[in-house]
């Protein structure tokens, strides 16, 4: 069982830890080991009133996943917001042990509370395991998604 909390600033590193382990190929190259240009981010995020950042810990206190929720206001759907979970990772040697998907159901849950009319993510088609796990919590691939990195 997992104490799902709002992340701190000195959960920062292992949220870093956490979200670059799992890097895709055209990420991997663009992350960096120090933290001075993710702490104006974190920063950032935390001031924002409509973003956080989740991470789960045990009973120990260390962080073994983690998440970032948006809701994100739009017209469709009646005006309704919808919930963006972005970077979703469950610590490496902390996989298969049903912490991802308490975490998702966390965030599921919270988007509920908040009337929202849906979550909604995105995946890099590399991660075929990460697929494997949102459909079998109930996420279905509705669309094509593009980017244009800079």
């Amino acid at each position: 069982m997992l104490k799902i909390r709002v992340a701190r600033y000195e959960d920062l590193d292992a949220v870093v830890r956490m979200m670059n382990a799992g890097a895709s190929s055209q990420r991997v190259h663009f992350e960096k080991d120090t933290m001075d240009t993710y702490e104006p981010a974190f920063s950032a995020i935390q001031q924002c009133p409509n973003t956080n950042i989740y991470v789960g810990e045990q009973a120990e206190g260390d962080p073994v996943a983690t998440f970032q929720l948006t809701y994100v206001k739009g017209l469709a759907f009646n005006g309704r917001p919808r919930a963006q979970i972005e970077s979703m990772h469950t610590r490496a040697d902390m996989r298969g042990k049903g912490l991802g998907k308490e975490m998702l159901a966390h965030a599921v849950r919270l988007a509920r509370e908040s009337g929202c009319c849906m979550v909604q993510l995105t995946s890099n088609k590399e991660r075929k395991a990460a697929h494997r796990f949102y459909t079998s919590n109930g996420f279905v691939p509705t669309h094509e998604g593009f980017k244009l990195i800079f």
